[in-house]
């Protein structure tokens, strides 16, 4: 798809997800019940602790490991993610489907959620399921539908708001397009390295100060993930240099989720890449020295922070 059809798509989705809304269909999915829920007031309905519930709805708001869904029925529900939810599209190879992490969760995005209910009233999602076309689209959602939904009248005969809301989406298409199209990218918030001694993949005291500093950083952030990449000097062969690389990026990582509790699906895949990406001269010590390290990045989607993919990110 080129990238006129995707602002096409992007549009098009907009207008249909909120003319859906607003005819206040009260067609319920899954084992929702079929109750009408004021126009004026969004209404979280708890879950039964135990209740094995699936419905589909609109991601209406986010945070780090929850977001609040609207089913057709403008009822809402608080859907609580956990490191064992599966996060996937439709089909795909074998009907397996992508995988996706839990950053691109994004408000506008149409998902099929099932799960049970815990003590507070929460969905506890073993499985979230969306199409790709959505995902694409979620985006411009995201920025448009909820406005709609919180003015005060939600008739289907009232569309000239409808229209104008579609007319300034219009004129910001541009911008639109672009945080669609990096859906992929991040931006860097935080970067450190840790260095190692030579043949050595065990922290030293001072790499486990700049980490504890690291993650107190990172677990204030929202919707963080984290990029672990582990390297080596010039010393030594190429394939104990690869090990030796990715032994250091596995024992940050290690670190960081058993002293820190940092959550496992937090972490990107840690990569060791020898001594391919050294950042001083490795004919001298101190060269070497800073060579031995692993370098850690505190990374945030910029599809769900809106910044703009034009602007520069940081190393």
């Amino acid at each position: 798809m080129d990238k006129y059809e995707i602002k096409r798509v992007g549009f098009v989705t907009v207008l249909c997800i909120s003319v859906l809304f607003l005819t206040g269909s009260s067609v319920a999915f899954g084992q929702v019940t079929n109750t009408q829920v004021s126009v004026r007031t969004a209404n979280t309905r708890s879950v039964p602790s135990g209740s094995k519930m699936k419905f589909q709805g609109v991601v209406i708001d986010r945070n780090a490991d929850t977001f609040t869904i609207r089913d057709r029925t403008r009822t809402d529900y608080q859907v609580l993610i956990t490191d064992n939810t599966s996060i996937k599209t439709h089909g795909g190879f074998l009907r397996g489907g992508k995988k996706y992490p839990v950053t691109d969760i994004l408000r506008g995005l149409i998902v099929e959620v099932e799960g049970r209910g815990d003590a507070q009233g929460q969905l506890v999602a073993d499985k979230i399921r969306f199409n790709e076309s959505d995902m694409r689209a979620a985006v411009t959602s995201d920025t448009r539908v909820t406005p709609v939904e919180e003015n005060q009248q939600r008739m289907a005969g009232q569309m000239d708001e409808l229209y104008a809301i579609a007319q300034e989406a219009r004129q910001q298409v541009a911008a639109i397009n672009d945080r669609v199209s990096s859906l992929d990218d991040y931006d860097v918030q935080e970067s450190i390295a840790v260095t190692f001694k030579v043949n050595s993949a065990v922290l030293s005291p001072e790499a486990k100060r700049q980490l504890d500093d690291f993650a107190t950083k990172a677990t204030a952030a929202k919707g963080f993930m984290i990029e672990v990449s582990g390297h080596t000097d010039s010393t030594g062969g190429e394939a104990k240099n690869m090990r030796l690389s990715r032994d250091r990026a596995e024992s940050v990582v290690e670190y960081l989720t058993i002293a820190h509790k940092i959550p496992a699906r937090r972490f990107i895949t840690p990569m060791g890449y020898g001594k391919t990406e050294a950042v001083a001269d490795n004919s001298t010590a101190s060269g070497r020295a800073q060579n031995r390290r692993v370098q850690v990045k505190i990374l945030v989607n910029r599809g769900l922070t809106g910044s703009s993919s034009t602007a520069p990110a940081k190393p």
